[in-house]
């Protein structure tokens, strides 16, 4: 049966009623001349970073130190670009500028570029961390054959590269970028970091399906964790009018050589986990731990029921 065509009369009545909710609600609207950062361009940035701390892992094949130098230094000429102009449009929208992308006192292009700047001269130092993340997960997984399989298929070092290029920008006061980052990186691997998280070296994700690591989480070095970990808030403090009072530690902080299981959970500003604990699977934490505790849940007790008609006598269940 063919479409009948007068149906589509109704149609610019429908456009002006979805228009007319624009006004209506404009906190989920952006219509004014200044665009906000482009986000197919902030993942295209984070994939021509990827190229640079990890060269012939992926889209450029043929690498040699004889050629890595022009690659690299294209990359680097059009991240300059990239993040210049979607720094300053980050900062602009920050600033409230919407409807006029014009400003008389600040000269959003020039810290747009500053700042790009103060980040790709992180890269090198970016690298020799994410080799010991890399190392970590080596270390950590008696199933990985070679450090090539944990670069090209670890899901824990996927989200904590992208964390950790996010937390670079940051730290230098990037608004929005940083998220739109690390929520891509949760998008594509399940594991959500957000980039105002402190995070050492040797850091490794396992599994890494479920894990949530807060805004004001502190994690110190060679710190283990498996899938579904969340460490998280307690509560959020409300103010006299009853608002959530931000800008406060939340998450808890986890020190050195800490391994935590599968769905345990951590949560409070107020909660320090001491150094070379041990927390097992599916426990519930809201308070601290000394250096060297190993907390586990006390054993369920397993029930097995079986239907005795259904029983035959092959089978032999302890009921």
């Amino acid at each position: 049966m063919a479409s009948d065509l007068r149906r589509k009369e109704q149609l610019p009545e429908l456009t002006a009623r979805i228009v007319e909710t624009y006004n209506e609600l404009p906190s989920i609207s952006h219509l004014g001349h200044c665009p906000l950062p482009n986000y197919k361009v902030v993942i295209s940035a984070i994939e021509d970073i990827k190229e640079i701390l990890y060269p012939g892992y992926r889209r450029r094949e043929g690498l040699h130190i004889g050629n890595v130098t022009y690659h690299v230094g294209d990359l680097i000429d059009g991240l300059h670009d990239k993040l210049t102009t979607q720094i300053a449009r980050a900062m602009r929208h920050d600033a409230g500028y919407s409807d006029s992308c014009d400003s008389t006192d600040v000269d959003f292009e020039a810290l747009g570029q500053a700042k790009a700047i103060l980040f790709l001269e992180e890269l090198p130092e970016l690298r020799k961390t994410l080799a010991m993340d890399v190392q970590a997960a080596h270390d950590g997984d008696p199933a990985v054959k070679t450090l090539d399989e944990i670069i090209f298929c670890y899901p824990g070092l996927e989200a904590v590269t992208v964390y950790r290029v996010a937390h670079l920008l940051h730290q230098l006061n990037v608004p929005l970028i940083p998220r739109m980052m690390t929520e891509w990186a949760h998008s594509k691997t399940g594991i959500d970091i957000h980039p105002g998280a402190t995070i050492g070296n040797h850091f490794f994700i396992d599994h890494g399906t479920g894990v949530v690591i807060g805004e004001t989480c502190e994690i110190g070095n060679h710190v283990k964790l498996y899938q579904g970990v969340t460490l998280g808030a307690l509560s959020f403090a409300i103010d006299g009018e009853g608002n959530l009072v931000r800008g406060t530690k939340r998450h808890p902080t986890i020190e050195n050589h800490v391994v935590i299981y599968a769905n345990a959970t951590v949560l409070g500003g107020a909660t320090v986990i001491g150094h070379h604990s041990v927390i097992g699977s599916s426990v519930w934490l809201t308070r601290s731990l000394e250096p060297h505790t190993t907390v586990v849940l006390e054993k369920p007790k397993l029930k097995m029921r079986a239907d005795i008609a259904e029983m035959t006598p092959e089978m032999n269940f302890q009921i």
